[in-house]
């Protein structure tokens, strides 16, 4: 056994004295094991198959990214990822990208759709020889890759992000449903194990399977970045709010199915109630030129990421969320941590994060009156307002993002041990983290 270094990581939340006494005695003080896990004989093979890992950024791929890090530190894992790739990246990808063809979907051309697993792309995953495949998007690249993991017998994963059969209605396309709900059941069944992000989504999925192979995967926040102390007086001063006017946000990409006509009606009824509303909208996306034309007098921030995402979202008062497709919310978690009143659609996702009356309000998902009495409610308390904000930003808390990756990798060793992959003889853990690799032999809590 051998050090480099101390790793960069301090974990020792959730280790019992024994644990720490090893850590300290053996000069890990700053390294992270997972006694008592399944073993793994070596370093992980992990091949990950996405619709879009890096060329738009995205709730989805931010997780993915996350992921893929937590795996390198934690197991010293090789993670190839598969995906398309567009003339630009959002930002740098973890891992190894390899590029799929792609074309630019119909009406959406910002997102692309792989065509299928070409036969110069199955040559290299064959080559790098995955251990375990992970199946992020119920495409045709991943449902082929799906096919190619279960003709070899590779554990294969799966993990549930986006509720697609609920964006074809806002595309004209709701005769469509039953026949994208057949495909994604088959797909989700096609797999091992399944993450989800909700314990809704655990029930509804576990249903579906009779091996009751479903996890949770939850989503976390980065607490550097939102947060109440991000909030910005000079900078509201600049988009033109005066100290004292209640900032109305919506807060996501600009796409139809995010609920943007719930939203403009919203902001619609409450101006003509009497309330001079300039709501401030934080995101880009191809429905900007609609909210555009129907809220003249809003303010567009355009994309924004890091600590300036982060300072404009805390500067607004209470973010409205109509929309019924998300399949965790990560942007209401967000504005949580960040320290805004919530006023959102009551959805099952959206229950997984809110408490009606005390973290936010949750009202029927398509009852405009519903959010302008709600938006009147916290407009005319401040008090109010800044109690719910307060509770939001604390329940936010909870959902840290190692907690929540823990959880994916616990599923990631479950499969490989179920399989009889990487099954070491005694409990030994693989970490690494830059030049601090190890490995430690027999240690049991």
């Amino acid at each position: 056994m051998s050090v480099a270094r101390p790793c960069p990581m301090s974990l020792a939340q959730g280790y019992d004295s024994e644990s720490l006494r090893l850590r300290t005695e053996w000069g890990f003080r700053d390294c992270d094991f997972t006694a008592g896990k399944p073993a793994l004989e070596r370093p992980p093979r992990v091949a990950l198959f996405s619709g879009n890992y890096n060329y738009l950024r995205d709730g989805a791929n931010q997780a993915l990214n996350r992921l893929v890090r937590h795996l390198r530190q934690r197991l010293g894992a090789q993670v190839r990822v598969y995906s398309p790739t567009g003339p630009t990246a959002a930002f740098e990808p973890e891992g190894q990208l390899v590029s799929v063809p792609s074309i630019p979907i119909p009406g959406r051309s910002e997102y692309r759709l792989a065509l299928g697993l070409p036969k110069h792309v199955r040559a290299d995953l064959a080559a790098f020889a995955p251990d375990i495949v992970h199946l992020s998007a119920p495409d045709l690249l991943g449902s082929a890759a799906g096919r190619w993991a279960r003709s070899r017998s590779v554990p294969l994963i799966t993990s549930l992000h986006t509720r697609f059969e609920t964006y074809l209605e806002y595309y004209g396309l709701r005769w469509a449903r039953p026949l994208a709900a057949r495909h994604l059941a088959r797909f989700y069944a096609l797999s091992d194990y399944l993450l989800v992000p909700t314990r809704h989504l655990l029930d509804e999925m576990t249903v579906g399977r009779s091996d009751g192979r479903v996890r949770l995967w939850s989503r976390g926040v980065d607490h550097t970045v939102f947060n109440p102390n991000q909030r910005d007086p000079v900078w509201r001063r600049e988009q033109g709010y005066d100290h004292d006017d209640p900032v109305v946000m919506f807060f996501s990409r600009l796409v139809l199915e995010k609920g943007i006509d719930i939203f403009i009606e919203t902001v619609r009824a409450l101006v003509a109630s009497g309330r001079p509303i300039r709501p401030l909208i934080v995101g880009e996306g191809p429905a900007r030129a609609r909210l555009e034309d129907e809220l003249p007098d809003a303010v567009f921030t355009g994309h924004l990421t890091g600590l300036a995402l982060g300072r404009a979202v805390a500067s607004a008062d209470i973010m409205i969320m109509p929309s019924r497709t998300e399949a965790f919310g990560n942007v209401v978690l967000e504005a949580m941590a960040a320290g805004v009143a919530i006023v959102s659609a009551d959805t099952p996702s959206a229950r997984h994060l809110v408490r009606d009356g005390e973290t936010g309000l949750l009202c029927p998902p398509t009852r405009v009156a519903a959010y302008v009495a709600a938006v009147h409610e916290l407009i005319e308390s401040r008090a109010r307002r800044q109690n719910m904000a307060s509770a939001a930003q604390a329940a936010s808390r909870a959902h840290g993002w190692d907690r929540s990756l823990d959880d994916a990798l616990d599923t990631y060793r479950e499969a490989l041990a179920a399989s009889g992959r990487l099954a070491g003889s005694s409990r030994s853990t693989w970490r690494e983290d830059g030049a601090c690799r190890f490995r430690l032999e027999g240690v049991d809590r």
